[in-house]
């Protein structure tokens, strides 16, 4: 169950929230149903965008990388969570094998993956972490900014079962997102692989979440009887762009006027005075690179040479070539007068906590991933683990429980895109 929150955050009354709270077993319910029929991601991060009039995801990652980042008071939600998850897995319990991401230096990632080990040997697993490295050719210790250590270990491969010296797990678990593609020693293994290879960044693509996202956003929409449009961000591609060589910008230009005028009638049917805007990103890729806010589609063809290069390229150098643009959604949310967006955080289809991505550089129509940005987790109110209708719907317990509910149902378009992928 979402649990009960409390933080230093006041933010406007939605009149959704009101509708969440009142529609609160009929929700639940409609999320078991969902579950019973799909299987969640083993785990995943939702970033959600309040603007007041608006709850929307904006980016859902499944390889999520800032358990680090939660308040400590949330480990034995993650825990409990995963113990269901792994029972189901892996029932000979005879090891989960770690693989995360290519950094020895981003000390902060790997106090991630420290947390990752924490909570499944407290489920109640083996559990040893192997790196795709080349360097690493031997166990290799390396000591952790909060104390502790991390050790990381050769992969070794012996004919279609992947494991470490000594180490032959049931299951491999990924906290590597796969942006370079997928190594041949992950390839064609006995073992079952969470997330899946089709998962990593080389193959998946934005859109097609959001396409899975607009399904899910419909149809609870039409349980609860609203508008789709007030969880839901409008969005459309453009596919060959060349940001260097300019090629695709009339394109481009001409789905980012799309998307806005599309907002603005909507803006206008709701009385929104602020401008709307869009967010053009690449559509694969990760780390908030290759973003920019956009407000007139006349912007598209006016980027300077140091614009186009921020866009062109993302994480592992990769070119940008399939663009998404997606209707901004504005966060005024503030923490100490910082913009702020929430970030919830899920093992299997259970939220297991989340916290604020704060920066104090950013305006509110501007993406929040990016150098300068820092993290206020979410504490527990140890009173209760519900939210509470006789409170008001803005009340810290009841926000975070509408934060829970579209982050799952930003899951479960998850859990639509990777059967649709396999």
């Amino acid at each position: 169950m979402v649990p009960h929150l409390t933080t230093a955050l006041n933010g406007p009354l939605l009149d959704l929230e009101r509708r969440f709270l009142a529609a609160l077993p009929n929700i639940e319910h409609w999320f078991r149903k969902q579950w019973q029929d799909h299987a969640a991601p083993i785990y995943a991060s939702v970033d959600l965008r309040n603007s007041g009039f608006k709850l929307a995801p904006v980016d859902t990652n499944l390889f999520p990388g800032g358990f680090n980042n939660l308040n400590p008071d949330f480990l034995p939600l993650c825990v409990q969570a995963m113990q269901g998850t792994v029972e189901k897995i892996c029932p000979e319990a005879r090891g989960v094998l770690l693989i995360p991401e290519n950094h020895t230096r981003n000390l902060f990632y790997l106090q991630n993956v420290a947390q990752i080990v924490t909570i499944l040997k407290q489920a109640g697993m083996l559990v040893r972490v192997g790196s795709l490295l080349p360097e690493i050719a031997k166990p290799t210790k390396i000591a952790l900014p909060e104390g502790g250590e991390l050790t990381l270990e050769p992969l070794v491969r012996n004919g279609n079962r992947l494991g470490l010296e000594g180490f032959d797990p049931c299951v491999i678990l990924l906290n590597n997102d796969l942006s370079g593609g997928a190594p041949d020693i992950l390839k064609n293994i006995e073992q079952a692989i969470f997330p899946p290879l089709s998962a990593g960044w080389y193959t998946r693509r934005k859109s097609r979440h959001f396409a899975a996202y607009d399904r899910v956003a419909n149809e609870f929409a039409a349980l609860l009887g609203i508008d789709p449009w007030l969880i839901n961000p409008y969005f459309a591609t453009c596919n060959q762009i060349n940001f260097h060589e300019r090629v695709g910008e009339e394109c481009l230009a001409a789905q980012v006027d799309a998307v806005l005028q599309k907002m603005r009638a909507k803006y206008a049917e709701y009385g929104v005075k602020s401008d709307p805007f869009v967010i053009v990103k690449a559509d694969a890729g990760t780390y908030g690179m290759g973003i920019m806010t956009v407000k007139d589609a006349s912007e598209i063809t006016g980027l300077n040479r140091r614009q186009r290069n921020k866009m062109a390229v993302v994480k592992e150098g990769l070119e940008v070539s399939d663009v998404l643009v997606q209707e901004g959604v504005y966060t005024f949310e503030n923490i100490n007068e910082a913009v702020a967006e929430p970030v919830v955080y899920m093992i299997n289809h259970s939220v297991v906590g989340g916290f604020y991505r704060v920066h104090t550089d950013r305006g509110v129509d501007e993406n929040l991933n990016a150098p300068g940005m820092h993290f206020v987790p979410l504490a527990f109110e140890s009173s209760c683990t519900l939210p509470n209708p006789d409170r008001a719907p803005d009340d810290m317990p009841n926000r975070f429980y509408a934060y829970g509910v579209v982050a799952r149902l930003a899951l479960l378009a998850a859990s639509f895109e990777l059967s649709e992928e396999q």
